[in-house]
């Protein structure tokens, strides 16, 4: 076997671990195991009891996620009834706190959902149709609140601070319209980081906008914070808003000139104009890093084919580089794009202007 075979053999079977793994990860997530195993240590029997499933499932899940390293076991020697394992506080803010940033579980529910419709997504790229969003399930949905959640929690009022003169008007007070909200954190996360602020989130998922409503009562934001299941463009936006944002979701968009152009139009006189989306490289390099890799698995399994279900869809797929979104903004009427400099690692944030 040459060098090159050998090598990518290695990593390929590397990636079988890896996804056994991540699935494990799923049924644990799913079933409550890390939460059952964050009240103490267990032994098969007493994690069968606790989270309401059968014994042998238990013990083989148990030692799975120990051979991982997953877990920790107090005596290999003991008989495999009496093993106890535990959870550490490290490996449960990875696996369980899903505020911290650091927690990967709910990408694992995404990637099981696209797996799902695997056979759906097959027959797409025969006929070039897709699979929309709503066929994922609650898996893909909850995954992506979820998975951005803590980073809106922790980061988003830094972020902005950072922007001095849309924290200076965000500070006085300020009308804000979230485009494509999903779950609602962002929104959340920005009347939390300013009380003066109110927020109106849209997005066309309906569930999603459910557990919205429901994150603001449960944050006590509701007062500020409105969100609605409809298109933003056919909404009564008043006078304008101060601030528009969209937080990862442009490159999903089947057409996002058209809403682009709506986001410009919601804008008040003097208002701002925000967009963040993925920080992928402005030009196609192979192989590429950790990140790339990362957006073309979303892209080819989730992102493309959502956006490919709906007629006259431009394909944009979730590497959306720079030189695209800038030809995407000039098309719908804004004049000048800028990348703010602004640390948010998986993500890039635009200033439109004009």
């Amino acid at each position: 076997m040459g060098a090159q075979a050998d090598a990518l053999s290695g990593r390929v079977f590397e990636s079988l671990i890896g996804s056994g793994e991540l699935l494990s990860i799923y049924v644990g997530d799913r079933l409550g195991l890390y939460g059952a195993l964050a009240e103490g240590p267990a032994t098969a029997p007493e994690l069968a009891a606790r989270a309401g499933i059968a014994e042998r499932y238990a013990r083989e899940w148990l030692e799975q996620q120990a051979v991982a390293g997953f877990l920790d076991v107090d005596d290999v020697s003991k008989p495999s009834s009496e093993r106890a394992f535990s959870l550490s506080d490290e490996h449960a803010q990875v696996l369980l706190d899903l505020d911290q940033m650091t927690n990967l579980t709910p990408y694992a529910r995404m990637f099981v959902a696209s797996a799902q419709q695997l056979p759906a997504l097959m027959q797409a790229y025969r006929d070039g149709g897709g699979v929309n969003w709503r066929d994922y399930g609650p898996d893909m949905s909850e995954g992506q609140e979820f998975g951005n959640r803590p980073s809106y929690i922790a980061a988003l009022g830094d972020w902005f601070a950072s922007i001095d003169d849309v924290h200076a008007r965000l500070l006085a007070g300020a009308r804000v319209a979230d485009v494509g909200c999903g779950g609602g954190w962002s929104s959340i996360s920005l009347a939390r980081a300013y009380p003066g602020i109110t927020v109106d989130g849209f997005d066309l998922d309906e569930p999603a906008i459910e557990r919205a409503r429901r994150n603001a009562q449960e944050t006590g934001v509701a007062d500020r914070v409105r969100f609605h299941a409809v298109d933003p463009a056919e909404a009564d936006h008043g006078e304008g808003y101060d601030l528009v944002t969209a937080f990862e979701c442009i490159h999903d968009m089947p057409q996002p000139v058209p809403v682009l152009r709506a986001m410009r139009a919601m804008a008040a006189d003097g208002g701002t104009v925000l967009v963040m989306d993925e920080n992928v490289g402005d030009d196609f390099t192979a192989p590429s890093d950790e990140i790339e890799r990362l957006m073309y698995a979303f892209s080819l399994l989730v992102c493309l084919p959502d956006g490919m279900s709906h007629p006259g869809s431009v394909g944009t797929g979730t590497v959306m580089r720079r030189s695209t979104f800038e030809g995407y903004a000039t098309e719908a009427g804004f004049e000048r794009v800028e990348v703010l400099p602004i640390d948010a690692g998986f993500w890039r944030f635009y200033r439109l202007r004009g």
